[in-house]
């Protein structure tokens, strides 16, 4: 298995489509709004396995002191791989140092997130990495 974890790399829209598709993600159905989100996020991060795209993410930030984690997706075959984990590490490396990373979570991607250091806000589901103390 050749792995090849990429930030900013091009994606193409048919294939970013399968995979939000396959993961049963609601916006498979707006293409062009989700081809345009995932263009214009701040950061985005492809796995490709022998060059096929089996994940996505991306992160809307302001570039200084906040992150959001939007999107995160592998195919349902290769979860359980460590994709999505090599896919996050290289976000966080990218966002290292920030005060505040944030994203929602639910199902069994609550687990994940806290395997790779995110912890609920209060007792809602969504989930940061936060340096301050004020709440």
């Amino acid at each position: 298995m050749q792995l090849d974890v990429a930030i900013n790399s091009a994606i193409d829209e048919a294939e970013v489509i399968n995979l939000y598709r396959a993961n049963g993600w609601s916006s498979a159905d707006k293409p062009k709004e989700l081809m345009a989100a995932l263009r214009n996020s701040h950061t985005l991060v492809t796995a490709r396995v022998s060059g096929k795209l089996v994940g996505i993410g991306n992160a809307i930030s302001d570039g200084h002191l906040v992150v959001y984690y939007p999107h995160m997706l592998v195919l349902p075959e290769c979860q359980g791989q460590g994709l999505g984990r090599k896919m996050m590490e290289a976000m966080q490396e990218r966002y290292q140092g920030f005060h505040q990373q944030m994203l929602t979570a639910d199902g069994d991607a609550i687990q994940f997130y806290e395997s790779i250091g995110f912890e609920r806000a209060g007792k809602t589901a969504p989930m940061w990495i936060y340096a301050g103390t004020e709440h």
